[in-house]
């Protein structure tokens, strides 16, 4: 929890919510100009402002109890699960897309842990997974709303992805002569 004490929870999700509003009225900007005309990129935008905007630890006081690790799972399966359906209308990935969904699932299996270790292991003292929670769930925020601005493979994921599938494909017709 180093990141928290030194910038506070508040400002970091107030950052991370700007990022992805930015993001969102960059594409809108882009997509009007019709200098980029991609709806995936558009409404994936929308679907991880929208998201963030909700979840964000600012709006907890709508909430009879505050927010916990498990909420932000939901928040994020929630997400995933609009981005589905983004997907199974549109039909089409970009690289931010993927990012998105690959940042999403490490957000979700960071906030399970962590809610294993302090609501079901009632772990109190700090320890290498609340560091590695942390920051790892910024550096992949952060890198989500650089992935929808840029909208490239911005970290060769997708390079290395294809790069092991082909090492596959070509091992399979190996095996097959």
């Amino acid at each position: 929890m180093l990141l928290t004490e030194l910038f506070g929870v508040f400002s970091l999700s107030a950052l991370v919510v700007w990022g992805f509003l930015m993001a969102f009225f960059f594409n809108i900007f882009i997509f009007s100009l019709g200098i980029k005309r991609n709806t995936t990129l558009l409404l994936s935008s929308f679907v991880m402002a929208f998201s963030y905007l909700i979840g964000d630890h600012f709006f907890t006081w709508l909430s009879p109890t505050p927010a916990t690790y498990l909420d932000w799972a939901i928040y994020d399966i929630v997400t995933l699960g609009f981005l589905g359906v983004v997907f199974f209308f549109i039909n089409k990935t970009t690289p931010s897309f993927i990012y998105l969904i690959l940042g999403l699932s490490f957000n979700i299996i960071f906030f399970i842990f962590m809610y294993i270790d302090l609501y079901i292991y009632r772990n109190t003292s700090p320890w290498l997974l609340w560091d590695i929670y942390s920051f790892g769930v910024n550096i992949v925020d952060f890198t989500m709303i650089v992935a929808l601005i840029v909208d490239r493979d911005i970290l060769g994921l997708i390079k290395l992805k294809n790069g092991i599938k082909a090492l596959f494909k070509g091992q399979q017709q190996k095996h097959l002569v």
